[in-house]
């Protein structure tokens, strides 16, 4: 019995030693992160960001891999299928990846199920904004303008995304309809907007402060819960009487197919919270409208279940589905 016990003892230790040599050894190869929007998008550059620092460090290449289509969950599906080995991750709105089960009826993969949670990135705070013609400067006047036309004002989105579901979120809680106009990601839709082809869009900071700073389109507020110091005069919804408590946003994390060993997990984890903490890329971040929030696996992981119970709501709410 006291020879069974040792070997236990022996083959568990063993194990362990092994999991850690591999911790240590890795990446031992290149890293790709899948990215499942088009590139300039917001997950795009801040994979490109955070890739750039990971390279650095480990001296191993960070690639992004655009795979775009069906509100992220061709990528999505790209990664469940692909070896829990930590080569293979993805970086993107996780807002839209909670969204997803509650619209389309079909999905090739269950979100708490078949992926790890890695580590949120970080918030940025959507931008309501508007082409310069449309004649609305604050929520109240736009949402006047809405009722006074009903359906005649275009919003621009991508179909089933965080961006869409605050326009539907924002027009559920203001009592107004407007037209949906389908695009293929944020930087399409920003640019229907630049050009006049929309009148007014939700999008993140990341995404769209530029485009406001430089007046190709009207900030008309930010999304968040306080106004966000790079754009300390713009209001934010929640300011508007009966919109009291209006946050919606980018949430940006990083996910790994499910049984990616934990050590490799937490590696990662640590890695990429050391990076968006690291005071030229917060600078970076901050003048860009975008937070750094890091969390731990399991507090990544509690989100992602609370955020997919708030969209169900309102999806049942809406009646709104995707095929």
């Amino acid at each position: 019995m006291k020879l069974h016990a040792a070997l236990g003892f022996a083959l568990c230790t063993g194990a362990l030693a092994a999991a850690q040599a591999g911790a240590q050894a890795y990446p031992a190869k290149p890293i790709r992160v899948i990215v499942p929007f088009p590139a300039g998008g917001t997950s795009d550059i801040l994979t490109r960001m955070i890739g750039a620092e990971m390279t650095k460090v480990w001296g191993q290449q960070v690639l992004a891999d655009n795979r775009p289509g069906a509100n992220g969950n061709i990528g999505v599906e790209l990664l469940v299928r692909s070896a829990p080995d930590g080569y293979t991750l993805i970086l993107m709105d996780v807002g839209n990846l909670t969204i997803s089960p509650s619209v389309f009826r079909k999905l090739p993969f269950d979100i708490i199920r078949d992926l790890a949670p890695v580590s949120m990135v970080s918030y940025s705070s959507h931008l309501l904004a508007a082409h310069p013609n449309v004649p609305a400067r604050t929520v109240k006047e736009l949402i006047a303008l809405a009722k006074k036309q009903p359906g005649k004002l275009n919003y621009s989105t991508g179909l089933g995304g965080a961006p869409h579901f605050a326009g539907m979120l924002f027009a559920q809680r203001a009592g107004i309809q407007w037209t949906y106009v389908p695009g293929k990601g944020g930087t399409q839709s920003m640019l229907t907007v630049i050009t006049g082809e929309c009148d007014v869009l939700f999008l993140g900071m990341l995404q769209s402060l530029h485009h406001a700073k430089s007046g190709k389109v009207k900030a008309l507020a930010v999304s968040s819960d306080k106004r966000d110091p790079a754009l300390p005069d713009v209001q934010t919804v929640g300011e508007t009487p009966g919109l009291e408590g209006f946050v919606t946003g980018s949430w940006q994390g990083v996910l790994a197919p499910a049984r990616t060993p934990p050590e490799l997990v937490a590696k990662l984890n640590a890695e990429m919270t050391r990076i968006i903490q690291l005071p030229d890329i917060r600078e970076k971040l901050s003048s860009q409208g975008t937070t750094p929030l890091p969390m731990s696996p399991p507090e990544f992981g509690k989100w992602l279940v609370e955020q997919k119970d708030r969209w169900a709501k309102l999806v049942k709410d809406t009646g709104f589905t995707l095929e």
